[in-house]
């Protein structure tokens, strides 16, 4: 499994992931003739190898033949893509850019968003940017894409609008409506100018898992922005590699938290809820808190996938202001369910194994509770008798 890492060292546009990817080995004429399924026809890619404040990496050069310069409506791009030959999976993906695309222009000029009026985001070079991130990522055989904060820039950006405040409006529009983590420049630095187009934010919005990974790095490509200032390189980096093995291979993590002003039948709730929702276990411990308050803590044991919902769900559940968590290793042993024909019934029976050899058993509880109330036993004498009966059975 290969994944890539975004270093937005000087901000993210379109036209720089896709020379990112070039200067990762992507076969540029192999992307050519494939945007040329999309309707993309009358343009040139030529990169260049150039240096931005030191960094040299990339440039591409996307030459656009004159006599298509008519702009098009995220709707139209849309229908481009839908009609191409291309694999489903990138369909969807470019799809859903365009369609954000659209959603913040048309939030911003109060348009439909399928129909409003592009401006700069109007031209073919747009899908070029698009469709050739989207096919870039599946023809290198990147399954995972993660990215890092991205700066917000400052000052002012041209645009057919006049002059804009950075980050441009659908910029901004889309960082709040997607919430991507951004940090601002310095303030030491003068004015940057835009560090992240709409086209750029909408790619990484809609691709990327903005977190960084842990893995193995083996090829480091560098994509080149048009500008070169002075005071930062325009520059993105991307890293492609190998994600490194959890030391904790089958993600299990404890969430804990101290509750003092939760009601008993509020952590009832929660835990009946947690258990529903996947969680391993769920259990109390009675504690004492500052200024000698009885507390009790909310320990649940749940797979690391389960992480973000189950949170949440404490989060809005209970009075907690924070949640601990921390990954824990098992020793788990072997075990199996087996049905078995007691003298009471058939009941199902927990089978605990080492090395192969059943070392203990362990009767269904809903089992015996069911026989228990149709034959009117105790509970605690159909337990034992199903016990004692399936010790002999299994144990050696």
């Amino acid at each position: 499994m290969k994944v890539a890492y975004v270093n937005a060292i000087g901000g993210a546009s379109g036209d720089m992931l896709l020379a990112s990817l070039v200067d990762c080995g992507l076969d540029i004429d192999a992307l050519s003739e494939t945007l040329n399924m999309i309707g993309a026809s009358g343009f040139q890619l030529e990169p260049r190898t150039e240096d931005r404040q030191g960094v040299s990496g990339t440039y591409l050069d996307v030459r656009i033949d004159q006599a298509d310069s008519r702009k098009r409506t995220p709707a139209e791009f849309i229908e481009l893509v839908k009609v191409a030959s291309i694999s489903e999976k990138s369909k969807s993906r470019c799809i859903e850019v365009f369609n954000l695309i659209g959603e913040a222009e048309g939030a911003l000029h109060g348009e439909d968003p399928g129909d409003v009026h592009l401006h700069e985001l109007g031209t073919i070079d747009t899908l070029i940017d698009v469709a050739g991130v989207v096919l870039g990522l599946e023809m290198m055989s990147l399954e995972k894409l993660y990215c890092s904060p991205l700066p917000t820039g400052s000052g002012t950006v041209k645009t057919q609008h006049g002059l804009l405040p950075v980050p441009a409006p659908a910029t901004a529009f889309m960082m709040a409506a997607k919430k991507i983590p951004c940090y601002p420049p310095p303030t030491h630095l003068p004015s940057t100018g835009e560090m992240v187009t709409p086209t750029g934010m909408a790619l990484l919005a809609t691709l990327a898992d903005f977190s960084q990974p842990v893995m193995n790095i083996s090829t480091i490509g560098y994509g080149l922005g048009t500008r070169n200032p002075k005071n930062y390189p325009n520059v993105l980096s991307f890293w492609i590699g190998e994600p490194v093995v959890s030391e904790n291979p089958k993600g299990i993590v404890l969430l804990e938290t101290n509750l003092d002003d939760t009601t008993g039948e509020t952590l009832g709730y929660v835990q009946e809820n947690l258990l529903e929702m996947g969680a391993r276990d769920v259990w109390f411990t009675p504690i004492q808190m500052k200024k000698n308050r009885p507390g009790t803590t909310l320990s649940c044991l749940i797979n690391e996938t389960d992480k973000t919902k189950i949170a949440d769900f404490i989060m809005l559940e209970t009075s907690t202001l924070g949640i601990r968590v921390r990954s824990v290793e098992r020793i788990e042993a072997e075990r199996t369910i087996e049905r078995f024909l007691a003298s009471v019934g058939e009941i199902g029976v927990k089978l605990k194994k080492k090395d192969g050899v059943v070392v203990g058993v362990s009767p269904e509880y809903e089992d015996c509770k069911e026989i228990a109330m149709n034959s009117n036993v105790p509970l605690q004498r159909v337990y034992a008798l199903v016990q004692q009966e399936a010790e002999n059975m299994y144990l050696q």
